[in-house]
């Protein structure tokens, strides 16, 4: 075999190499902009690995930790874990650090705060105000005039006629749903009984005023849709989770399935003389999977409620629209029914 007559590589071409690297850096990105968007990578999930963020960043490893020491020099958390399966993630600190948005979500969260005060959720109307008179007050130019169109066509009306939920419950939900982390509480049934349960959360679903907690309870090894406002003692236990198959193209087609097969106290069938489609578009959102067509014209509405006056408003609801219809139900049901429409007549003159 012939020796090799390639020259091992000097300190100087070392040093070349290394400058040549770190040159590749600093053109894909200055240090103020690479130090923002490694602090925007941080925020959107909940971990990441050096390599990962390296890869992101195109730098190299070296690079990331010194980045994410001068990130923690500027206040911010951010942990380090070592080993085969250590990353960095932005801890929980003492002081809010500032939040990176881009345009879009900037103006998603303004109107959001703008109408906070119309919802379902408790204590939150003065402190959304006092988020946006902050957010306004940093917004650029471009997006303020944006902004400043929605509040001024905006008017919130408080309504507190549905449940309410603390802001905290659905903080520690939906922090949970991200995390992938072990949801224990006690769950209050629709007779008053409370229930300690123990689930992985997958979403949170927010339907008209209300709120829904889609989960895996793996004691029952079934799915599980929860309302928030019966959610008692929310804690998020640190134990993590594998993530499951949702048995349903999405969260919002689970909870609409699970309410139309769960049971109740109200029950009824009603034959409607109109078009499945138009009956849907009248219904509340999470009615239209009950709705069946009996014919080119005619369809059957199952209905089902544990309250009397959310029942009777379903009932209203199909009057508006003109078409005939009957009310198949149990003697007691209709009698109610009667009752409660009367006195709505009776109002009126």
């Amino acid at each position: 075999m012939q020796p090799s007559h390639e020259k091992p590589p000097n300190a100087r071409s070392t040093r070349n190499a290394t400058t040549t690297a770190q040159r590749g850096e600093a053109a894909q990105y200055t240090l103020p902009a690479r130090l923002l968007r490694l602090l925007s990578l941080l925020q959107s999930r909940r971990e990441w690995s050096g390599a990962e963020l390296a890869d992101r960043l195109e730098v190299t490893g070296r690079t990331v930790r010194r980045d994410v020491e001068r990130l923690r020099e500027l206040g911010y958390p951010v942990s380090s874990t070592t080993g085969t399966a250590g990353g960095y993630r932005l801890a929980s600190g003492k002081n809010l650090p500032p939040l990176l948005l881009d345009d879009d979500e900037a103006v998603a969260v303004a109107a959001g705060l703008l109408t906070a005060a119309s919802g379902s959720v408790t204590g939150i109307e003065e402190s959304s105000i006092r988020a946006l008179a902050k957010l306004e007050q940093v917004l650029p130019a471009r997006l303020r005039s944006r902004v400043a169109a929605v509040s001024g066509a905006t008017v919130p009306m408080v309504v507190r006629d549905g449940p309410q939920v603390d802001a905290a419950t659905l903080a520690t939900a939906a922090a949970a749903c991200r995390d992938r982390e072990v949801l224990s509480f006690d769950y209050v049934k629709r007779d008053g009984t409370a229930q300690p349960r123990r689930v992985e959360p997958h979403s949170l679903v927010a339907v008209v005023g209300r709120w829904y907690l889609i989960a895996f309870d793996p004691e029952r090894d079934d799915w599980r849709t929860f309302r928030a406002d019966r959610l008692h003692g929310l804690l998020a236990t640190g134990r993590r989770f594998e993530p499951r198959e949702l048995p349903a193209a999405d969260a919002a087609d689970y909870l609409r399935r699970s309410i139309a097969d769960a049971p109740y106290r109200y029950t009824a069938r009603v034959a409607v003389r109109a078009p499945a489609e138009s009956v849907r578009e009248h219904l509340h959102p999470l009615l239209p999977g009950r709705v069946s067509a009996t014919g080119a014209d005619s369809c059957a509405v199952e209905l089902g409620e544990d309250s009397l006056s959310q029942f009777t408003r379903h009932i209203t609801a199909l009057a508006t629209l003109g078409a005939e219809f009957t009310v198949e139900a149990s003697d007691e049901l209709r009698e109610q029914l009667r009752a409660a429409l009367r006195r709505g007549l009776d109002a009126v003159g």
